[in-house]
């Protein structure tokens, strides 16, 4: 049975396109289109779509505070298609399942590619579990610190997360637990270019740790958060100075540009039994080989488990090809991860 879905945009251009495009796939239909929050809500309510597929900015009430005052009435998983950064953010803190950009509607190749993309994201999102936004802003917490051991592995500690379709919150969730002096922490989380900036100036405000895009070169150091930047690949080394990152463009690998398989691998190779690497909610498999890779260098694994995923896809594909050493709930996550680097 087809997926069916809702498609909210004020663009009347944009909704003939996407419901052209999408005519052309046979597992997902686009049964009807709204232009404004309240012909989205009274459509929602008559067919009972599968997905909806939400404009930001709209005339009335703005698609953001439409899913927070929508979901409480009824879950359904929606999709937020904005060209800010900022306003992505706040539709997943507000419960949205992903976010896409929102393309070119006149670049018919960009308009294509768009499409392909965020037919996958419904596939996965028809099953993603849907939230609803917290009742108070996520705000620091204070935490310890980590009472390093001395010797040749207190300074070669390094953690790695990976994430996907869930993973902005996911990860806000674990790094926001880490004290100011924990080990460096490279992520890479699936996002288009522009985001990512954006992304980790968002982290860098609510952790106790410092947190930047990454920058061909950068050295890590305790304290330091650095998210892999948007189409290009993050790669750890070393040399005899310590951890520093690589930041290039590349082809895709597992369907991604950042590649969490990318980071995993590189951080099997520069680090071995000195790192903690974390697989976080997502779609697909990206992140799963590369941690089996790392628990064979010695590292220690965790997978975030089923109940807590938005998407159990990436940590689930890791947990069964034995990549994943221990499974937590992800308010454990953190929790482990410092008693690990200690």
């Amino acid at each position: 049975m087809a997926i069916r879905v809702l498609t909210v945009d004020d663009s009347i251009l944009f909704r003939t396109v996407i419901k052209t495009e999408f005519a052309k796939i046979d597992d997902i239909d686009i049964i009807d289109t709204a232009a404004n929050a309240i012909e989205a809500e009274e459509k929602i309510m008559r067919l009972n779509p599968d997905v909806v597929t939400m404009d930001v900015e709209m005339p009335g009430m703005n698609g953001i505070d439409f899913i927070k005052s929508f979901l409480p009435k009824k879950r359904v998983p929606f999709i937020v298609i904005t060209s800010s950064p900022t306003r992505a953010f706040d539709a997943i803190s507000v419960g949205a399942v992903e976010f896409m950009k929102k393309p070119l509607v006149h670049n018919s190749s960009e308009m294509t590619e768009f499409c392909e993309r965020l037919a996958s994201i419904i596939r996965f999102s028809a099953k993603a579990k849907v939230r609803q936004a917290p009742t108070r802003p996520i705000s620091t917490r204070p935490v310890q610190s980590i009472a390093m051991p001395a010797g040749r592995g207190s300074s070669n500690s390094v953690i790695a997360l990976g994430a996907s379709t869930g993973g902005t919150d996911a990860l806000i969730e674990v790094v926001k637990r880490l004290p100011a002096n924990s080990p460096p922490v490279v992520i890479v989380q699936h996002m288009p270019a522009g985001f990512t900036q954006m992304y980790a100036e968002r982290l860098d405000k609510i952790c106790a740790m410092s947190c930047k895009e990454a920058a061909d070169g950068d050295r890590l150091r305790p304290g330091l958060i650095i998210v892999g930047a948007g189409s290009y690949h993050l790669r750890l080394q070393k040399d005899a100075r310590g951890y520093y990152i690589t930041s290039k463009p590349g082809a895709k690998v597992s369907g991604h540009c950042p590649s969490v398989d990318v980071l995993f691998e590189s951080v099997a190779e520069a680090a071995g039994p000195y790192a903690v690497g974390a697989i976080l909610t997502g779609m697909g498999a990206d992140g799963a080989e590369g941690l089996l890779k790392m628990r064979k260098a010695g590292a220690y694994t965790i997978g975030q488990d089923e109940a807590s995923c938005v998407v159990y896809g990436m940590p689930g594909v890791a947990f069964k090809i034995g990549a994943v050493m221990k499974q937590l709930p992800l308010d454990k996550i953190a929790e482990e991860i410092i008693s690990k680097v200690r």
